[in-house]
């Protein structure tokens, strides 16, 4: 089962699930937007994808602007909440299998976590 962070309107959102729906996977999608992922698992995903926050933000949505998110003396916990509370700030897409996860940019990253 490969679970992807998924935003419908976002064309490299929508080519990733194609990807995988077409290579045979078995995918649960999770509209992130509506259903913000909690601290803890943005946690998780960040350790699975080797990022730090800020790494995971997209920086040309309004909001990382209006928060000044590029404030280099943010913790850690801080930056994970802000995503939590304003979800449009996580790159998309994310796909997690286990253990393993990728943003999906290019959308044929995904494929790596079929052995792709």
């Amino acid at each position: 089962m490969i679970r992807l962070y998924h935003n419908p309107r976002c064309s490299k959102s929508r080519e990733a699930l194609k990807l995988l729906q077409d290579a045979g996977a078995d995918v649960e999608t999770v509209d992130y937007l509506k259903t913000p992922p909690s601290a803890e698992e943005l946690d998780r995903l960040l350790t699975l994808l080797k990022l730090e926050p800020r790494e995971l933000m997209r920086h040309k949505e309004d909001e990382y602007q209006a928060l000044h998110l590029d404030d280099v003396t943010l913790e850690r916990r801080h930056l994970i909440a802000i995503m939590v509370e304003h979800p449009r700030l996580i790159e998309r897409p994310i796909a997690v299998q286990g253990d393993q996860a990728v943003i999906g940019r290019p959308p044929e990253r995904v494929l790596t976590l079929l052995g792709q």
